[in-house]
């Protein structure tokens, strides 16, 4: 339970995290990257559902971290 309770604290901290990031990235890059970014977002969070059937938290929380971090540098 507490492990849990430390991935979706973890998992919150992705959002400030993200608007830092897209705060200090030239907007340049985020425009050339935009189709990439979409991909890894797409592909964390279809891995993310995965981990949590299979019950792989350390995957599931890892993937969903950086789906929210690239979605909130990417908006």
């Amino acid at each position: 339970m507490i492990e849990l309770l430390i991935g979706i604290i973890v998992l919150f901290l992705g959002i400030p995290i993200g608007d830092y990031l897209k705060k200090n990235v030239d907007l340049e890059e985020i425009v050339q990257g935009k189709k990439w970014f979409g991909m890894v977002i797409n592909v964390c969070l279809f891995g993310g559902v995965i981990g949590l059937i299979f019950g792989n938290d350390t995957i599931m929380f890892s993937l969903f971290f950086i789906a929210i971090v690239t979605s909130r540098s990417l908006n």
